[in-house]
Parts: C-alpha cells; structure tokens; sequence
C-alpha cells in the first residue's frame, strides 16, 4: 500500500480517537462532578459511533489532509452535561472545558516522551515508529491549541466567559454570532502562527524537531 496513504489512514484513525478521549474526559469530569447527563445518554464509552460526526470527524479531517494542510483538525459530537448538577457551581465549567484540551496534552506528553527516550537505534531501524509517534504528538497538540482558543463553540470560550463579568453579554452574543467566521479565517490564516505553537511545544516535549 501506498505510503502517503497508509499515513492519511493512521492520521485520521489517531484524530477519531483523540477527540472521542476529549470528550469523554469532559464527560468523565462531569460525571465526578455530580452530572450523570453523559453518562445517561450512552457517551462515556469509546464505541466510536456513539461519538462520531459526520463532517467534524471525516469529512472536515479528510478534506484538510487531501487539501495539504500541515494541521489536522475535526471533533467529536459534543458530550452533553447539565451543569446545574454540578457540585462546584463556581468552577464546575471550567474544570469540565478544560478537561478536553488536558486529556490531548496528556497524550502528547506520554507518547512525546516515548519518542524522546526511545532509543535512536530503534528510530534508524524502524522509520516507522518515529512517524507513527511524531503523528500521535502533533495531532493532540494541535487538537489542545485549538480547543483552548477563547472563540465558541470551543472549550476556551467557556473558560473566557467563566471571567466575563454580567455587563458583558454584548460581548459573549457578538462572539457566540460570529465564532464560527473567525475559527475559519485563523485556521485559512494563521498557518505560520500553528506551525510556531505547535513546534515549539513538540519541540519542549520530544526534544526534537517536528517534521511532517
């Protein structure tokens, strides 16, 4: 089989299971919390078609990979959770938002260390296992990055609004109307910004440097 195609079909594999960990560790911190929303509506499993969107999980992916983009990014269908049925009602939220990103930088941390102390007569040996890990790193890396950003509907705008003060519904409306325009426009733009974060973060992590 084709190399460049064997790669696509890891990528996107790693991607699928990436996000469907993102968002059962929202339901997991949920769940702690005192909210059994997710767990009642069958989500706090693995079974990826209990996750799966059909363009945040495929089509968005797969389109971005044929496309060339260096970054791949899609999403499972969000966890639902009640947070009236949270025991912290001061910072249940953000606990719960920020659980997501934490759980991709988790992953990035334990296979990045792999990739950091494997030996180097390994790698020679196997090219393989450096792609497969370096792909594993970058991809929850990025999946991190771009959920902490403060726009909605990713999990950042719920940690930013955690902040916002009641005078500032103004703020939340025009950013909840028009998020979805300015994810496009930095994901199409902020490619050089992407490659930066997310070189120097797998960089600070392997020790190495990322080449995709």
């Amino acid at each position: 089989m084709d190399t460049t195609i064997v790669i696509t079909i890891f990528s996107l594999v790693v991607l699928l299971f990436s996000v469907i960990i993102h968002e059962l560790a929202h339901g997991y911190v949920a769940y702690s919390l005192g909210d059994p929303t997710a767990k009642y509506a069958g989500r706090l499993t693995l079974n990826p078609l209990k996750h799966l969107d059909p363009f945040g999980s495929v089509i968005l992916p797969l389109l971005l990979f044929i496309a060339g983009s260096p970054f791949l990014f899609g999403w499972a269908k969000p966890v639902p959770v009640n947070p009236y049925n949270f025991s912290d009602k001061k910072y249940g939220e953000i606990k719960v938002s920020i659980a997501g990103p934490a759980s991709n930088l988790a992953i990035a941390i334990v296979f990045g260390l792999i990739l950091k102390f494997i030996p180097d007569s390994i790698i020679l040996a196997n090219q393989g296992i450096q792609i497969a890990l370096t792909y594993i790193v970058a991809i929850n890396i990025w999946l991190a990055i771009f959920n902490l950003i403060p726009i909605p509907p990713l999990d950042g705008s719920w940690i930013l609004f955690s902040f916002f003060p009641a005078s500032w519904q103004n703020a939340k409306n025009f950013l909840r109307q028009y998020g979805i325009v300015i994810l496009v426009l930095l994901i199409l733009f902020g490619g050089f910004a992407w490659s930066s974060i997310t070189g120097s973060i797998f960089h600070l992590i392997t020790g190495r440097l990322l080449t995709l």
